[in-house]
């Protein structure tokens, strides 16, 4: 009996039917009930078992058991190959796809999260008589540009100095540091290049927008809040870049802090989880998560999910006009990050996974007899070069077997409004003033 699945494969059902996917929202085509839309496949293609056959041979001449290799590839919804595709395995970084679509779903992908501040004292002659407060919404991506645009900010609306604290609320994360005593303590010097360290400074002189140096300094301490702070007034409202800049950022280069915050904002890796398989539509016993980022070998998920998680993924993006290629890295196209040192087929959207004994790889390669081949490949074993070298030569034989792409597949190009985000770290028009003190002197 066939096995049936809800997923993205709804917008290809249904211009067979003749609607066209553009006409329903994002959330419409995975909510859709009642009506089949991934059959797992069966079977295999000779020609790929064969090769995967050499693969696995190749590997256990250097001590790698076959049982320890795990594989799915699929085109379309033909199966090409499945070695223990539907066993959940440590899934290291690939478990960054479960946090990418899960928020995704959740927020879509332009959303930006709000980071405000305000103030509990009257601001006279450049002098907050009070506490700065800050409350965040769970940004991932406060890095020092972003403390930098905001000092320039505070400046500009007439606050030089504050008497009291700096009083952190909400989820406020900066650098990456998942402590919010700690993200204070570093937003505290970033309002103030006085206190820079070498590194905002070196981050200043990089940034796009050029700005005045800022000075805001705090005379008292870093306090985080444990309750709501009352009577205080709304001065400025942050928003990050959009979710999906943040998401590409993450996955180019893996950063466990990142996904962990999302998750965190999600409700956690359970929550994580369930949403990915619900979204899916595969079973909830092919994935197991503790956490959002993959760190551990308690993560496990199987070939099988994360190949659907990206087909869902690349489906849902459709109506908002962008690509897995927008999410993730690109071979040939993005020399940073993951795939610095790896030879991987060109235009070939993947997402790299390492612990000390998991070499994992999934993602989605153009070829010009089959299309768009769908591949997870996750090894568990004590030579990760070793999984690395044979994963790009399995993708480069089978590339050459079936042919590269003419061109680039626009299903799955990073689209023109894709913009390496570290050019708009510190933008200042993502700074709302709310209330311009140095122009009405306002007295609180």
């Amino acid at each position: 009996m066939l096995q049936l699945f809800s997923s993205g494969l709804l917008a290809l059902w249904l211009e067979m039917v003749g609607v066209k996917p553009t006409n329903l929202n994002a959330d419409a085509l995975l909510a859709w009930q009642g009506v089949p839309l991934f059959v797992l496949p069966t079977g295999s293609d000779s020609v790929v078992e064969a090769r995967v056959q050499q693969y696995l041979h190749s590997l256990s001449t250097v001590g790698m058991v076959p049982d320890s290799q795990h594989l799915w590839m699929q085109s379309g919804t033909a199966l090409l190959t499945n070695h223990q595709g539907t066993t959940p395995v440590p899934a290291a970084s690939l478990t960054k796809i479960a946090t990418t679509l899960t928020a995704l779903k959740t927020w879509g992908p332009t959303h930006r999260f709000e980071t405000l501040v305000g103030a509990t004292g009257p601001i006279k002659n450049g002098v907050l008589q009070g506490d700065l407060v800050v409350i965040g919404s769970g940004d991932p991506f406060f890095v020092w540009e972003e403390a930098i645009a905001l000092g320039h900010a505070l400046n500009q609306i007439g606050i030089r100095r504050v008497t009291g604290n700096l009083v952190i609320g909400g989820d406020f994360y900066m650098n990456y540091k998942l402590k919010p005593e700690v993200s204070g303590q570093l937003l505290k010097l970033g309002l103030n290049s006085a206190a820079w360290p070498e590194v905002a400074a070196n981050q200043y002189q990089k940034l796009s927008t050029k700005m005045p140096r800022p000075t805001v300094v705090i005379s008292g301490e870093v306090k985080v809040a444990s309750f709501p702070i009352p009577k205080q007034s709304l001065l400025l409202r942050h928003q990050s870049m959009p979710l999906a800049q943040i998401i590409r950022e993450m996955n180019i280069y893996s950063n466990n802090e990142m996904a962990q915050m999302l998750a965190n904002s999600l409700g956690g890796a359970q929550v994580v989880s369930h949403l990915a398989a619900q979204a899916g539509g595969f079973p909830l016993e092919e994935i197991q998560m503790v956490n959002g980022s993959g760190l551990g070998l308690e993560n496990r998920i199987s070939p099988h999910a994360v190949c659907t998680m990206l087909m869902t993924i690349e489906r849902y993006l459709q109506p908002y006009q962008m690509t897995l290629g927008d999410l993730f890295p690109v071979a040939g196209h993005d020399r940073r990050g993951t795939l610095e040192a790896r030879h991987i087929p060109k235009a070939t959207v993947v997402k790299t996974g390492t612990l000390d004994d998991v070499s994992a790889l999934a993602g989605v390669m153009p070829t010009r007899d089959k299309g768009l081949v769908w591949f997870v490949i996750m090894n568990w074993g004590k030579d990760v070069p070793v999984f690395r070298t044979e994963q790009d030569q399995l993708l480069q034989s089978l590339s050459h077997q079936w042919g590269a792409a003419l061109t680039p597949p626009l299903a799955i190009t990073p689209t023109a409004a894709t913009v390496d985000p570290n050019k708009q770290l510190g933008d200042v028009s993502r700074n709302e003033i709310i209330s311009n003190v140095q122009a009405n002197s306002v007295n609180r």
